[in-house]
């Protein structure tokens, strides 16, 4: 069984721009590092996934994503997100992968249970496997068996959409719901959470 995770990752210069009122341009920017750090650094303790496959267009996070050991695929141009995820999913299904778990470069409390139980929940052939943020609106991991089951369409209203897209085909669909996986840090409020949930300090240190 080969299982392959897709982590994409924005410049990171451009990350997290929505807290521009609470944190500077340096501090966004390693926020957004340290979050990436974490996912990977998770996504690779997990035995089953036989490989993780990093898309980005900033050659930073190419450097970083190589450093931790992992592949990479550089975007070229403005590659809008969900042709980006499409290309990494051909590039690793010529792997032979079986399996594909995508996974956004900001969930801060993301755990290698939830990895592990996104995968055993995504053992039949023709399945998805979904969570959702606290609003229940956006795709925080997506687990597909086959790659390229359905087309992503990740933005605003993703969760349902990729729900539809699965169901119309016949796919089994399961949604998995994890504490953990619904915290994306987008706006102040989510900051704040995180910040007490984990009990980071404002200052935070690259690579910890």
């Amino acid at each position: 069984m080969s299982i392959w995770a897709i982590i994409p990752v924005k410049p990171l210069s451009r990350a997290k721009s929505r807290l521009a009122n609470v944190l500077s341009p340096q501090e966004r920017e390693q926020l957004a590092e340290t979050l990436f750090r974490r996912v990977v650094t998770v996504v690779k303790s997990v035995p089953a996934i036989a490989g993780t496959l990093v898309i980005s267009r900033d050659t930073r996070v190419m450097s970083i994503a190589r450093d931790l050991g992992v592949n990479t695929v550089q975007e070229s141009g403005n590659l809008e997100l969900n042709m980006a995820l499409m290309r990494a999913t051909q590039v690793v299904k010529g792997w032979r992968s079986e399996a594909v778990l995508i996974l956004p470069a900001d969930l801060p409390l993301v755990a290698a249970e939830d990895v592990t139980a996104l995968i055993g929940l995504g053992m039949d052939d023709h399945s998805m496997v979904i969570a959702t943020d606290s609003h229940e609106d956006g795709t925080n991991a997506l687990l597909i068996r086959p790659p390229g089951l359905i087309p992503y369409t990740y933005g605003p209203g993703s969760f349902g959409r990729h729900i539809q897209a699965a169901e119309e085909i016949g796919a089994n669909v399961t949604v998995y719901r994890s504490e953990r996986l619904m915290l994306d840090i987008d706006t102040p409020a989510d900051l704040e959470q995180y910040y007490r949930l984990s009990g980071v300090t404002k200052s935070l240190t690259t690579g910890s």
